[in-house]
């Protein structure tokens, strides 16, 4: 963030503002924009706007513009308030408007769970937090991080997540048990393997992060599986230009039911944010209801599925892993699939307990870990 020295110029015509920097960059704003962001029109308390886009001129015009004691002062054609901007604020705006976590994909291979994530014990994430803001930065960096040292007792996986964002309540109740049932409504609840997905598509919203507990592991079978849906993604976007745009335009049904639940949502596989950029993956073939479809858009929708569903099979971007009893991983539902090879129950009991947490809390949390400490430096 540059300081109010930073600023070398102002330059002002009726449509816009025009900033030059003292290394040598520009920084353009718009009145329109200037009009919509002047400080004297938010509560001094909560920062929120106390006017509406239709409550001033639809195309305000700046008269003259000129930078006085760190701030700009902008005068209005037919107005006879000045607005001031404060420099580093603009600066701000200029450069990084909102502070983020980048995220970095990954393919798995030759990566190893234990060493390439984030590890924390769950004492440390309690009483460190510094290390839970290392910690969730990692995880939304990556979309997955792991938690040792929880105890195999019910309720710790609430009071493990509480630390990091707020638990989802769904048709399961706020805790849900991964362990063989006879005739389970749901394939999680057998001892079958399950080939990698994200969990819910049907939900609106679909779940934000899912966390889970390794209560008592088998010694044989049930390796957890991972992957990262960036990476596969970015791996069809190169490769399979024609598949990526199927599954980025085409909308699937998915559905779920059971004698308590009823669940339909549609969305696509792979989604993408106004520009482009992948923000989701939504990949779980045991929930995708019949497609309805135009014969050659069928044909082209299975082409680009099988497609991606053999690269899930490819284990240069699985990473295997085994849980031990008292581990618990967190990761990304939209962003990493999951899933285990088979076991068996008769044999070894496996148990583990989940939850979901909603994506803007766990966002939130690190944002407000990253803003106090931030503070703390700055001060």
């Amino acid at each position: 963030m540059k300081n109010p020295a930073a600023l070398k110029a102002v330059h002002a015509t009726a449509d816009s503002l025009t900033l030059q920097w003292a290394d040598g960059r520009t920084s353009q704003f718009a009145a329109i924009w200037l009009r919509d962001n002047q400080s004297e029109q938010r509560d001094a308390h909560s920062g929120q706007r106390l006017v509406d886009i239709a409550d001033f001129p639809a195309t305000p015009k700046i008269r003259s513009a000129s930078l006085q004691a760190g701030a700009v002062h902008v005068h209005w054609e037919n107005e006879p308030h000045t607005a001031m901007f404060d420099v580093e604020w603009l600066a701000a705006q200029a450069d990084t408007p909102f502070e983020h976590v980048p995220m970095q994909p990954w393919i798995g291979g030759s990566l190893d769970a234990s060493r390439d994530f984030a590890w924390v014990g769950l004492r440390q994430l309690n009483e460190s937090a510094a290390d839970r803001s290392r910690w969730l930065s990692r995880l939304l960096t990556n979309g997955i991080a792991f938690l040792s040292e929880v105890p195999a007792t019910d309720d710790a996986i609430l009071e493990a997540m509480s630390l990091v964002g707020r638990i989802a309540e769904t048709n399961y109740g706020l805790v849900f048990d991964v362990r063989s049932v006879p005739r389970p409504e749901n394939l999680a609840f057998s001892d079958l393997g399950l080939g990698l997905h994200t969990d819910n598509p049907y939900r609106e919203p679909v779940p934000g992060f899912q966390a889970l507990h390794m209560l008592i592991a088998s010694p044989d079978g049930g390796e957890n599986l991972f992957a990262d849906g960036l990476a596969l993604a970015a791996h069809l976007r190169h490769d399979e230009p024609d598949a990526f745009a199927r599954l980025t335009s085409t909308a699937v049904p998915f559905r779920y039911q059971s004698k308590d639940a009823d669940l339909y949502a549609e969305r696509p596989l792979i989604q993408l944010s106004c520009d482009g950029a992948v923000t989701g993956v939504h990949y779980n073939n045991r929930s995708i209801a019949p497609l309805r479809l135009s014969l050659d858009d069928t044909q082209a929708f299975y082409g680009a599925y099988r497609k991606f569903a053999l690269l899930l099979r490819d284990p240069a971007f699985q990473l295997k892993f085994r849980l031990r009893g008292g581990d618990l991983v967190l990761f990304d539902n939209q962003r990493i699939l999951h899933g285990r090879t088979p076991f068996s129950s008769a044999k070894h009991a496996r148990h583990l307990r989940g939850c979901y947490l909603t994506r803007d809390s766990v966002y939130s949390e690190s944002a407000l870990l990253r803003r106090h400490f931030n503070a703390v430096t700055s001060a």
